[in-house]
């Protein structure tokens, strides 16, 4: 298969990383050093160590997807390597998930002080996006070991 059908959605993951990057770099930094209400550093603290932590399996991630798209590039799609690609990204999104959860009552106390309840709903879209993430790529990995295990059956059987 030609490396070129697949550079589409390598280049997807880039722009997919690169703000996030950003973001990590300089965004988040200058939000944990310029609050824009100093009452809120308590609770923004927690909030802003969670989010840099999250960044890590993100890319994990991200890697992990693009070691997935070289494998298709190489006609390794239905293998044992694809198989365990998956299973990381969804132990990744499940990490990310749990992050998102162990921030939410920071995301609460927040919500609270400033009288904004649609901050909650606002940091709950990781943990769901990020578990809709996990549900599918396990779906894919049992998907493509069922599959691999057919074409090993039929393999044999000749």
């Amino acid at each position: 298969m030609k490396q070129s059908s697949t550079i589409f959605l390598k280049i997807a993951l880039f722009l997919m990383g690169a703000p996030v990057l950003a973001l990590g770099i300089f965004g988040l930094f200058y939000l944990a050093n310029n609050t824009a209400n100093p009452d809120y550093s308590y609770i923004l603290y927690p909030a802003v160590c969670v989010m840099y932590l999250s960044v890590i399996p993100y890319f994990l991630t991200l890697y992990q997807a693009f070691r997935l798209l070289i494998y298709i590039d190489q006609n390794k799609a239905f293998s044992n390597i694809s198989v365990i690609a998956l299973k990381k990204i969804k132990n990744c999104a499940i990490v990310i998930s749990g992050l998102y959860v162990i921030m939410m009552p920071f995301v609460f106390l927040a919500a609270d002080k400033d009288d904004a309840p649609g901050l909650i709903i606002v940091g709950m879209v990781p943990i769901f996006a990020s578990l809709v993430i996990a549900v599918f790529a396990a779906v894919l990995k049992r998907l493509l070991q069922q599959a691999i295990d057919i074409k090993s059956e039929n393999d044999y059987t000749v």
